[in-house]
């Protein structure tokens, strides 16, 4: 999968080998979770495009509406990183994040329809959820993107997906994980929530104070994190999965930076992964982080907690038959 960062990327990228632009199969969606929504949309999307053997390609935004009007910071269920990874997994061929900024904002809707999708990216079908909006104010919606076609590209409407009567969007899934629901967050997206980084050095607390060695990644400050505190998680390192207890927070027993880190206990693993990228899933929410006045309450309570883990872990498998 190729990332694209604007529209003249994407041409330069074709002019650059000397290629014409190929027919593209176009979703357009802000895809911020790729939730089961955002899911059948990539599905209609890639069974659309090998059927008429055109190139896929996801069109979405680099950063959220609401977070370039307010110039308040953005607040990702998935990081840029994160949505590239799950879009590469669908075998999608292009992906293009289009800049939000003053001239793109202000295009008007047959203009974004005429230079963009059709002259820039050369679209012979489009696909998109029955609420989808474009050009400036949102003028533009699916019924007249359907009446500017003449006859140059498809359009189908992907309905939305409901979940216990209630229709799944980027919205329900942050209010869930604001709510430390994470078992409805994980049926929102079909995979647990995630946080992925680079594994750093914390104060080593773990290993030398509290007989818990952990690992350390800072998130992502445009990453949407769930209440503050303790969750069973599971750890991904390449291709294993390995059972694990996180914290998420600012550590305000040991620490007064304020900084916030996910802090993992791997279970039965001790190899030092510092400089390892990993992705660590939340997968249950245990307790909410607290301040203790010694740090031998703070020890018994994560080796109460590790074990309360394990617990879990134990019930997770004899319901999976083993």
């Amino acid at each position: 999968m190729v990332v694209f960062h604007g529209i003249d990327e994407y041409e330069a990228f074709f002019g650059s080998k000397g290629l014409d632009k190929p027919g593209t199969a176009i979703a357009i969606g802000k895809f911020d979770g790729i939730h089961l929504g955002h899911r059948r949309l990539i599905e209609s999307l890639k069974s659309r495009g090998d059927e008429l053997k055109l190139k896929t390609l996801i069109f979405t935004f680099d950063k959220p509406f609401s977070s370039y009007f307010s110039g308040e910071r953005a607040e990702l269920l998935t990081t840029d990183y994160e949505r590239e990874e799950a879009v590469k997994e669908w075998g999608i061929d292009y992906l293009l994040e289009y800049p939000l900024r003053e001239d793109t904002v202000n295009i008007g809707a047959s203009d974004f329809v005429n230079h963009i999708l059709v002259e820039g990216l050369n679209a012979r079908f489009i696909s998109a959820g029955p609420d989808m909006s474009f050009g400036k104010g949102g003028e533009g919606n699916i019924d007249s993107l359907r009446e500017m076609s003449s006859g140059r590209y498809d359009v189908m409407v992907v309905e939305k997906v409901r979940f216990k009567d209630e229709t799944i969007s980027s919205t329900l899934v942050r209010d869930r994980l604001k709510a430390g629901d994470m078992e409805t967050v994980t049926a929102l997206l079909d995979r647990p929530y995630s946080i992925s980084g680079k594994v750093t050095y914390g104060k080593k607390l773990g290993s030398r104070v509290l007989d818990m060695p952990t690992v350390n990644i800072i998130p992502e400050e445009s990453k949407l994190l769930p209440p503050f505190g303790v969750y069973f998680s599971e750890t991904v390192l390449g291709s294993d999965r390995l059972r694990s207890i996180t914290n998420i927070g600012i550590k305000p027993t040991v620490q007064d930076s304020g900084r916030v880190n996910a802090e993992t206990f791997l279970y039965d693993f001790d190899d030092d992964l510092y400089g390892e990228n990993i992705r660590v899933e939340l997968l249950h929410f245990h307790r909410r982080e607290m301040k203790f006045d010694s740090m031998e309450t703070l020890k018994k309570t994560m080796h109460n907690d590790m074990l309360c883990g394990r617990d879990y872990f134990a019930g997770k498998s004899v319901e999976n038959g083993g």
